[in-house]
């Protein structure tokens, strides 16, 4: 079972080594703080994830007193206050209607009952989505700080203007700049996969699924300028 899964402690792991690498070759980046912040956002979210995995047990003793409280109702009702008391025996009208009245009150029960049971579901589909929004927030930080980034600066007659961002103009360090963007982006789908990974529900999968794509598209932009450095060189 040990590849079926995803460990957040390896994810947590591997963000942790890209702090380091960011570290090491770009010091002075504002991609560390990011690299950083991937480190610290993967530790919450692990651990969020960790806690939706786990079943609301308050909420579930609500519906098992509801439940029995219910029960207990229609027995009182039963018992207490019998057909043949409510409606005469020679009253069919009346029999007809105590007897509607009984099973609307049974359906809509039940419905309550269906309702109660699926509230567990949307509490943890709102948390999902409550961390989620982080995530997305950090893939575009992590878009932002690739964006300038352009193969075009390589060029022997590039002239910057007196408004131009830095350029990083060495061809390895900008291919290797860029890996690192891809690999965060990478990250932080895994991230998210934790949460279809904790709570089985289709629209927290298909958040999820939102979330991975938005991260691989903008890595297959940033891997197009990888691809226009290596044909440079």
């Amino acid at each position: 079972m040990r590849y079926r899964t995803l460990d957040p402690t390896l994810i947590i792991e591997t963000a942790e080594r890209l702090e380091e690498r960011v570290a090491e070759r770009f010091p002075e980046a504002g991609l560390r703080g990011v690299a950083g912040e991937l480190v610290a956002l993967s530790r919450d979210l692990a651990k969020a994830a960790r806690e939706l995995d786990a079943p609301i047990w308050w909420l579930r003793g609500v519906i098992v007193a509801a439940f029995i409280a219910g029960v207990a109702m229609f027995l009182f009702v039963g018992t207490v206050l019998p057909l043949d008391r409510i409606s005469g025996t020679d009253d069919a009208v009346q029999s007809v209607q105590g007897i509607e009245a009984t099973i609307n009150t049974v359906i809509l029960a039940v419905l309550g009952f269906l309702t109660l049971i699926r509230s567990e579901e949307r509490i943890k589909r709102k948390q999902v989505f409550r961390q989620l929004h982080g995530l997305r927030s950090l893939i575009h930080v992590i878009d932002m700080h690739q964006l300038t980034k352009d193969p075009a600066a390589l060029s022997a007659d590039f002239r910057p203007t007196a408004h131009s961002p830095a350029r990083i103009t060495n061809a390895a360090d900008l291919a290797r700049y860029l890996d690192y963007c891809s690999e965060m982006l990478s990250i932080t789908g895994k991230i998210a996969a934790l949460f279809a990974q904790s709570v089985n529900d289709a629209v927290v999968v298909d958040g999820v699924n939102d979330i991975e794509n938005l991260a691989s598209n903008l890595s297959r932009k940033i891997w197009q300028k990888i691809t226009l450095i290596e044909d440079r060189h």
